[in-house]
């Protein structure tokens, strides 16, 4: 069974699927969240939480527009672009309207966002 919250940007609702996983049951456990997310490499959007979250890391080869995941234990992150990467994450979700996502999301600047149920 996929737990599913949402994600909203500008007024836009958006289904992020989650893992089956301890940080996104610990995750769901703060919502409602809202959030400014910053903008980093031109590539992603991150935001650090005050609770941290267990952890699940592993090796991402390859990072996806619209996976959603956890950088250390307490660093949410979006990504709006693809690319390779060496760094480690736990794997939280994924968006389900990625091409609507890419839409919304201001490339160049921080977002404001509220993950709820």
């Amino acid at each position: 069974m996929t737990v599913k919250i949402v994600m909203t940007i500008n007024n836009k609702d958006f289904v992020i699927s989650l893992k089956q996983n301890k940080a996104t049951h610990a995750l769901i456990k703060q919502l409602p969240l809202a959030m400014t997310m910053k903008d980093l490499n031109g590539n992603e959007k991150y935001h650090y939480i005050q609770k941290h979250l267990p952890t699940e890391t592993e090796f991402i080869e390859k990072i996806e527009a619209g996976d959603f995941m956890l950088f250390g234990d307490n660093c949410l992150v979006l990504f709006y672009k693809s690319f390779s990467t060496q760094y480690s994450y736990t794997k939280l979700g994924r968006i389900e309207d990625v091409e609507g996502y890419l839409k919304v999301i201001n490339q160049s600047s921080d977002i404001n966002i509220s993950l709820h149920q």
